[in-house]
């Protein structure tokens, strides 16, 4: 799915000697058991991992399937944790119909303060169900940073330590307790650096979030 990635990691964590100071997590995107379990395997070989931390289902490809066989590996040591993964709002009824059915360890979901769907069931179903929240688009594929783009902060951003407004929007997803893990894709170290800077600092509470997308959609 994201070409050779997993090899590269694989063969650079090994030469940097920090293998086992990483988090690993992938997909299996495929469908029918036999498949699903080659892509583990090979998953596995490309990043030089026994185990990995986490494997999702990637939208949900054939999941019954797929959920049965990772649960399987599980249960072999060879993930330590299982879930499933989708980018798009219209594939929530689904997702929580999965969440409700099937136990499970995470949810890989689609959130950001111009997409906040998730926030309305299937966040406080992850936390009753004890499940990690892993959000990605959380910059809407940069369709946030193009609305703001030239425009100031609020001067209300300096409460939560907030220095861009991709520190902004990232705080804005992280102010939600259930939210365990925000992704950033880049190839940019500026914008990585940047990213980082949202992690630490205060968060905002109900009311600043409220506050902070009012003053997004206003723009």
């Amino acid at each position: 799915m994201y070409g050779q990635s997993s090899q590269a990691l694989g063969e650079l964590a090994a030469e940097l000697d920090i293998a086992d100071r990483l988090y690993y997590a992938s997909k299996v995107w495929t469908r029918g058991r036999a498949a699903g379990r080659a892509q583990l395997d090979q998953e596995r070989q490309r990043l030089r991992r026994a185990r990995l931390d986490l494997v999702q289902v990637h939208n949900l490809s054939d999941w019954p399937t797929q959920l049965a066989m990772l649960r399987e590996a599980k249960a072999e040591g060879l993930v330590r944790a299982i879930g499933v993964s989708h980018h798009l709002s219209l594939a929530h009824d689904e997702i929580e119909r999965v969440l409700r059915r099937e136990p499970m360890d995470v949810l890989q979901i689609n959130y950001s303060i111009l997409e906040p769907e998730a926030e309305q069931r299937l966040l406080p179903l992850c936390a009753e169900r004890g499940m990690a929240v892993v959000v990605n688009r959380a910059f809407a594929e940069g369709a946030l940073f193009a609305r703001v783009r030239g425009r100031p902060l609020p001067g209300f951003a300096a409460e939560i330590g907030a220095r861009s407004w991709a520190q902004y929007f990232l705080k804005w997803v992280l102010g939600r307790a259930e939210v365990s893990v925000v992704l950033t894709g880049t190839s940019n170290p500026e914008h990585i650096v940047d990213n980082l800077g949202a992690a630490t600092g205060p968060y905002p509470d109900e009311a600043l979030r409220r506050r902070m997308r009012e003053a997004f959609l206003a723009l």
